[in-house]
């Protein structure tokens, strides 16, 4: 069995949940309580779920509501439908591997809808158990497939990026290929670093895939339509696979920025590249508007790929046996909600038009706060649900980091908690640049509970800088 080393950021979570239960309990206060921004978890943070969404979950959970005139018409009626696809009628009933058909066509038309009608296969999509689980097999099908005895399997990933995916590389035994964001450019993307790493990688692993987050997480920046062609071409070029990790798709908000899919840019960049680049588009109801990651649901699109990859794919994917229903549930709310017209419609669209007042404010505000924190810089947030600012820490304390045994950003943020009980990721844990320190703060928060984590988070960068002067 592999040995799978625990993220850095682990034990912070679970000792800021001990100093929640010990405030709760009255044993210690160190401060008024624990704020945890070390997560991309709308709920968790405090921003309430959809109205929506919650109604049609519950009234699947519990069919006798469809009865109850208590629920708006439209409510209702998308019940029926879906507990109408469902095997006997029950959200308890096991599902195709691909999933739910009639939601695998509501979010193939989802899709569809999003590229402009470039179209869309429901055979093509997957759902999981959220979006790693999709990555995860994705994955295992290339390790498969391109299993070498000499040389184990790279995918080239970006740095910084989130660990769970370098967890997964790990787990099946293949290589992180890393390239670095550029962190002076809105940590930009560039295909000469993209060369340098696979140039690098010879010899070492046969890197056969491309990994990209756009949006990016831990980073916020958002992909040009430029920068992705470049990227497509490139990969055409190595006859390398794509993998379009999007899951931030509903949080670009910055001035001057757009989402565009990896899926329709590669489609109106025409034959032969759009007939030929193997494409993996992932997405997932845990992130934008509904946030819904505890109920583990996500999808990914294949794109290109050779029949006999897919039927391998299928065979991948029937290991899980099926989504669970609820996630495959939210999937379908996502792809399809409330429209004008509607009766939910007035109270999804203030409730989704608050979050986005709330992303844009914070999106703008955070990184201008950050930026006036002296030994604090912030590349401007275009999108996604966090920014990752860069620590100038004083030597001594880089130096004291080093005598107890510690990255020193992950020790400026262990103390960061217990000192002023905000919880963030260290920039270690996402990979940086060697000689740079970072931390990630995720802004998908209610206003006032940001601000009180800048103030918290200035006047202890303030004293530790002091200490150290």
């Amino acid at each position: 069995m592999r040995s799978i080393k625990q993220t850095e950021l682990e034990p912070l979570v679970r000792r800021a949940n001990q100093i929640k239960t010990e405030v709760t309990q009255g044993g210690r206060k160190p401060c008024k309580d624990v704020i945890d921004v070390s997560w991309g978890d709308k709920h968790r943070g405090g921003v309430q779920p959809l109205t929506f969404v919650r109604q049609v979950l519950a009234a699947c959970l519990y069919p006798q509501l469809v009865h109850s005139y208590k629920l708006p018409e439209d409510v209702r009626q998308r019940v029926q439908s879906l507990l109408g696809a469902c095997d006997g009628g029950s959200v308890g009933s096991y599902t195709p591997t691909g999933g739910i058909s009639y939601i695998q066509c509501s979010v193939s038309n989802f899709i569809s809808r999003r590229d402009g009608g470039v179209p869309s296969s429901p055979e093509n999509i997957f759902m999981t158990s959220g979006s790693q689980r999709s990555i995860m097999q994705v994955l295992k099908m290339l390790a498969d497939f391109h299993n070498q005895a000499s040389l184990p399997t790279g995918v080239l990933t970006a740095v910084p990026t989130y660990s769970s995916f370098k967890m997964m590389l790990q787990t099946l035994g293949a290589t992180v290929v890393p390239y670095y964001l550029d962190e002076e450019q809105g940590w930009a993307m560039e295909v000469e670093e993209l060369r340098r790493a696979l140039q690098a990688s010879k010899g070492i692993c046969n890197t056969v895939a491309l990994y990209v987050i756009n949006p990016g997480n831990p980073t916020g920046h958002v992909q040009s339509r430029k920068c992705i062609e470049e990227v497509i071409r490139f990969a055409a070029e190595e006859r390398l696979f794509l993998m379009a990790d999007e899951v931030y798709q509903e949080s670009v908000f910055g001035e001057g920025s757009e989402f565009v899919s990896y899926k329709k840019v590669l489609s109106e960049m025409g034959p032969p590249l759009s007939h030929t680049v193997e494409l993996a588009s992932f997405h997932s109801a845990s992130k934008g508007f509904m946030g819904e990651c505890g109920l583990r649901g996500g999808y990914v699109e294949l794109v290109n790929l050779d029949p006999a990859v897919m039927r391998y794919a299928y065979t991948i994917f029937s290991t899980d046996i099926c989504a669970p229903v609820t996630g495959q549930l939210a999937l379908e709310l996502m792809a399809n909600p409330p429209r004008p017209g509607d009766p939910s419609y007035p109270v999804y669209a203030q409730e989704t038009q608050s979050i986005q007042a709330m992303l844009v404010h914070n999106m703008n505000w955070v990184p201008e706060v950050l930026n006036n924190i002296p030994g604090i810089s912030c590349q401007p947030m275009m999108g996604g649900a966090f920014v990752f600012p860069r620590l100038y820490l004083p030597q001594a304390a880089i130096e004291k980091a080093k005598v107890v045994g510690m990255q020193p950003d992950l020790w400026y943020c262990k103390r960061l908690l217990e000192e002023a009980g905000v919880c963030v990721g260290p920039g270690c844990e996402y990979g940086q640049k060697e000689g740079t320190h970072h931390i990630r703060l995720c802004v998908m928060t209610p206003v006032e509970t940001m601000e009180e984590v800048l103030k918290r988070l200035k006047t202890f960068h303030l004293h530790f800088l002091k200490e150290f002067s």
